[in-house]
């Protein structure tokens, strides 16, 4: 099977893209040209792939990557057996004469852009509505996956569900470097301000902080600042691989994300790999990460950080930073604790969370729908096979 995968919002080695599902692909024998924003990210592509620059799409400006990505989609098409793509924005730049096409809906578009500073007062209400018509029309013609359960509030039409699972190693490594840990990118709706300040507080106690993973624009100069005042490490983009070995070994794992509606149902994937990686867990209290720290055992809750944007109630931001403090102090002050909470996350991740199991249903679902009809064809209304 030959495949072509496009994306222009995401990094070009982005973990879910690059390597679980391309990845996954690649091992079961397909082909697989890869249409991102190589050059825009400083990427050398992998010699398996047939690699197709195009510009990032970036902030407000999106045009011109839009116009490329139409002409490096219709050349990646054109001896393809499916197309896979990976953002709401690509379903503006398909091409008309395309192959059996598939989007993986990531997220809550509509949700997560309620957090979004670049957003102009004007385009606030107007770019959920244009989104919703997107994604309606994405539904009735094309296959799609989810990457969570909670997803289907959204598309309801019975579509698969291929989670943020990750790579767990059979045995979990210690932890107890002085040290805490962020992985993915950076934003204020995932805590930025909250963590640049936990770490001013931890200086005085010899803890530091690493943040790996890239910045988003509004934010990339108060993590400078804090770098430069030898707060904290910020690493920027790192293949999904090494920045899990740079994980390892660290007293927990942060996860300081704001209740907005974009995030509120789902588990990010860095709490999974902090348990992979056999790290306490330091979470908000959204429902998927709580569960999983308070059904397992495996870290600590501290309350929601302020509302942001036009959100509801938000705590005060205060209470988040003194609670999170606590927590790493208390996990640094009992290395029993921690090293229970980190062996429970890892038994965890290890029994439901190990993404070489689920691989080889990824890649079956996909050879199915490339046999069949384009979805266009079917009856409206019916359920996509999942």
């Amino acid at each position: 099977m030959r495949v072509c995968v496009g994306t222009i919002v995401h990094h070009p080695e982005d973990a879910r893209i690059a390597h679980r599902q391309i990845r996954a692909l690649l091992d079961a024998g397909h082909q697989v040209t890869y249409v991102a924003p190589f050059t825009h990210c400083n990427v050398t592509p992998s010699p398996e792939i047939r690699a197709v620059d195009v510009p990032r799409a970036v902030g407000p400006r999106r045009l011109k990557a839009l116009r490329a990505a139409r002409a490096a989609l219709a050349k990646g098409c054109r001896d393809a057996d499916l197309l896979l793509v990976h953002d709401v924005d690509l379903l503006l730049a398909l091409p008309r004469r395309r192959p059996v096409t598939v989007w993986d809906v990531h997220e809550d578009t509509r949700g997560v852009l309620e957090g979004e500073a670049y957003l102009p007062g004007p385009l606030r209400p107007v770019l959920p509505r244009l989104i919703g018509a997107l994604e309606r029309r994405a539904e009735r013609r094309l296959h799609l996956i989810l990457a969570d359960e909670s997803l289907r509030a959204h598309f309801p039409g019975g579509h698969p569900v291929v989670p943020d699972h990750t790579d767990v190693p059979a045995t979990a490594p210690a932890t107890g470097d002085d040290r805490l840990v962020y992985l993915g990118r950076v934003s204020r709706a995932r805590g930025a301000a909250e963590m640049i300040e936990l770490a001013r507080r931890l200086r005085p106690h010899g803890i530091r902080l690493d943040l790996i993973g890239q910045a988003d624009a509004g934010v990339r100069p108060l993590l400078r600042d804090a770098q430069r005042e030898g707060l904290l490490d910020w690493f920027g983009h790192v293949p999904n691989a090494h920045a899990l070995r740079m994980a390892e070994g660290a007293l927990s794992g942060l996860s300081l994300t704001h209740d907005v509606p974009g995030f509120r149902d789902s588990t990010p994937a860095r709490v999974v790999e902090y348990m992979a990686r056999g790290l306490p867990v330091i979470t908000t209290p959204l429902p998927g990460p709580a569960s999983l720290v308070t059904g397992t055992g495996c870290g600590l809750l501290v309350p929601f950080p302020g509302a942001i944007a036009q959100g509801g109630a938000g705590h005060d931001p205060e209470d988040t930073v003194e609670a999170a403090v606590r927590a790493v102090l208390a996990l640094r002050d009992d290395p029993a604790a921690r090293a229970a909470m980190g062996a429970r996350g890892h038994a965890e991740a290890l029994r439901r969370f190990h993404w070489p199991v689920r691989a080889p249903e990824f890649v079956a679902q996909l050879e199915r729908w490339a046999r069949a009809p384009h979805p266009a064809a079917r009856p409206s209304g019916q359920a996509l096979p999942a």
